[in-house]
């Protein structure tokens, strides 16, 4: 990625197509002088920083209107990309908004390539690359719990923690490299014992750090539930229940389901994709094989494993259906005992549960009725339960896989490090791997990088951000 700050940039800031405002947004430090050609009101070199001003965009080949606009004036470094900014509110015309960034390109902007507002933000330091990353979050955001983790990824979120820590990193390496200086000497500047006890600790906040990335990316692209079971057990019913609409079609016909369907749910803030699926038994249908296919699939990429039973059938051999799930450690799995409403009496129900929870190796189990939506109460607070478990959202929370994976580098560094020590290795070896952990951490907040990198990452903005 080719970086040039000298130029300025322009480009629509809200989505293309016809709406009643369209912003367009320059940024440089010609930004002023350049939206001055073709405005007529007040002389924006002359105006006050954080103003607006009504006006009009005129054509200057042909001094037609082209409309009547209001402009916003932010001054450097006082503005989102510590540059000069102007902000053009015009109709929503598709017309318009063309004509306008013709106009503007023809008297001195360049259009601005993806993200390159948030880089130029970066660039001049009004943000670090962890905030940066997080303002394309926060467009992206569709619940308030992703909302919630930009917004507090934008103020900071974790890497102010990361700051501190890795400047106590900084002031040893120092200490380490300075008796390199003195080799001869044979002096020691860096107390060993009060290494390592720093060592442990930044592993600490890293270690935490990592466990709360399952819940961070969870939040931020919603957590993958499988509803699977036997035909006729209730699954489509549980998914039409939970979203509170007939979703999938539900009938007395085994095999009715035949391919995944899939929806979204949020639940506290979570957003939940809930997948149902074809129910699995031996069958020499084509197409219903298929479905089966399908379900295994999902079963391996889901984060929370609904497995519904009919409450009336024979419950011992569900740990053995269970076992053959082959579910990971991480993935979580809560058993459905539906059509509660067929069997006696919810004393009866429960009395079941408790039997099936035993037999199933005290797995989760929750005696239900999908056609009645009773007890769903319980299922939706175990479903956020399982997301949160181990993590609260009060505390910093790493929802960027770049981030998850620097950390994790960061932290085996650091265990190189106290091998080192333990091993009495020499300061140079020490000092290397203490560079490397450096290296990993400064990469999070940008205080390391490379165009590349850059590239990556403002590559995937919008253009106007």
């Amino acid at each position: 990625m080719q970086i040039n700050l000298e130029d300025t940039i322009l480009a629509l800031s809200t989505p293309s197509g016809e709406g009643a405002i369209g912003v367009i947004r320059l940024s440089g430090k010609e930004a002023m002088s350049i939206a001055n050609k073709v405005f007529k009101g007040k002389d924006l070199l002359q105006v006050e920083a954080n103003t607006l001003h009504f006006g009009s965009i005129i054509d200057p080949s042909s001094k037609n209107v082209i409309d009547e606009v209001v402009v916003g004036i932010f001054k450097a470094p006082r503005s989102y990309t510590g540059e000069n900014v102007v902000e053009i509110s015009c109709h929503g015309s598709s017309y318009i908004l063309k004509k306008v960034i013709e106009l503007l390109s023809h008297a001195g902007a360049r259009m601005a390539t993806r993200g390159e507002f948030t880089l130029r933000a970066f660039l001049n330091g009004k943000m670090d690359l962890s905030q940066a990353e997080a303002v394309a979050d926060l467009i992206a955001s569709e619940n308030k719990g992703s909302h919630d983790l930009a917004m507090k990824q934008m103020r900071g979120g974790f890497t102010n923690q990361i700051s501190l820590l890795r400047q106590e990193l900084i002031d040893f390496a120092a200490l380490i490299e300075l008796e390199l200086d003195f080799s001869e000497e044979d002096v020691v500047f860096a107390d060993r014992t009060k290494l390592a006890n720093l060592v442990n600790n930044i592993q600490a906040v890293i270690k935490k750090l990592l466990d709360s990335f399952m819940l961070g990316n969870a939040i931020k692209k919603g957590v993958p539930i499988a509803i699977i079971g036997k035909p006729n057990v209730g699954k489509s019913t549980l998914l039409n229940a939970l979203l509170n609409e007939e979703r999938a079609i539900v009938s007395d016909i085994p095999g009715t389901t035949r391919d995944v369907i899939e929806d979204a749910l949020v639940i506290d803030g979570i957003q939940f994709r809930i997948i149902d699926t074809a129910g699995i038994r031996k069958t020499t249908d084509t197409i219903e094989s298929i479905g089966i296919s399908k379900t295994m699939e999902q079963i391996e990429k889901a984060q929370i494993v609904l497995y519904v039973h009919d409450i009336r059938d024979n419950h011992h051999d569900i740990a053995d259906q269970i076992n053959q799930l082959s579910l990971e450690q991480n993935q979580h799995l809560i058993v459905m005992l539906n059509k509660a409403d067929l069997i006696e009496n919810m004393c009866s129900a429960f009395d079941i549960e408790e039997a099936v929870s035993t037999l199933s190796g005290r797995i989760p189990v929750i005696a239900f009725s999908a056609k009645n939506k009773t007890s769903l109460d319980r299922l939706t607070n175990l479903l956020v339960e399982k997301v949160k478990s181990g993590v609260s959202t009060n505390e910093a929370i790493v929802t960027n896989a770049r981030h998850f994976e620097a950390l994790d580098q960061a932290y085996q560094s650091l265990d190189d490090v106290l091998v080192g020590l333990n091993s009495g290795v020499t300061g140079d070896f020490i000092a290397m791997d203490i560079r490397r952990s450096l290296h990993h951490l400064g990469s999070i907040t940008g205080e390391i990088h490379t165009e590349e990198l850059l590239g990556s990452i403002f590559g995937r903005f919008c253009i106007g951000k």
